[in-house]
């Protein structure tokens, strides 16, 4: 393996706020095979329309790979110079191990766990952009479940934003580059 690492990416911003988008532009840009990974389960026929919408907006030469729990799988199987990985999102990834958890002990199990997936994807030798929800912008969850939920997202943002080469955070499908 190649000791050359590409750059990592990392967008966050909140709902709608066109960080998928802008993700995606930067991969169309790339002039590489894109290899969008997935993380979102279809739970319901809202989600079922929400991922419609994003395959309808990727060119059929993308490799879409589905992975709820380990984006890994598809890091090794494709990593090489002439690739770009969209991981959308990170945010859902997070929810995915919480609700596989107990939300008491779900920091002490999935912390460690991201930090090894931010290794991987910065010493990745293709190129690597992440998107992530913003959360922790609004109020206190009343619920234990939804307050460990927003402080576990916090973390992992801080830990993907800390190893990527570049962040932007999008208001109104405008990034601002903070890194």
């Amino acid at each position: 393996m190649s000791d050359e690492r590409g750059r990592m990416v990392f967008i966050t911003g909140g709902a709608r706020s066109g960080k998928s988008t802008f993700a995606e532009d930067l991969a169309r840009r790339s002039g590489k095979q894109v290899v969008y990974i997935a993380t979102s389960p279809i739970v319901d026929e809202e989600t079922r329309r929400r991922v419609e919408e994003h395959r309808r907006r990727r060119p059929d030469s993308w490799i879409t790979v589905e992975e709820t729990m380990d984006p890994q799988r598809a890091i090794c199987r494709y990593d090489s110079p002439g690739i770009f990985f969209l991981l959308d999102c990170l945010t859902l990834l997070v929810s995915n191990h919480l609700l596989a958890r107990s939300p008491g002990g779900a920091e002490e199990e999935v912390i460690p766990y991201l930090r090894g997936l931010a290794e991987v994807l910065r010493d990745c030798r293709g190129e690597v952009a992440v998107v992530s929800n913003e959360v922790g912008m609004g109020v206190v969850p009343e619920r234990e479940l939804g307050r460990a939920f927003r402080d576990l997202a916090g973390r992992a943002n801080q830990i993907f934003a800390a190893a990527a080469d570049e962040v932007y955070v999008l208001f109104a499908g405008l990034p601002m580059r903070l890194k």
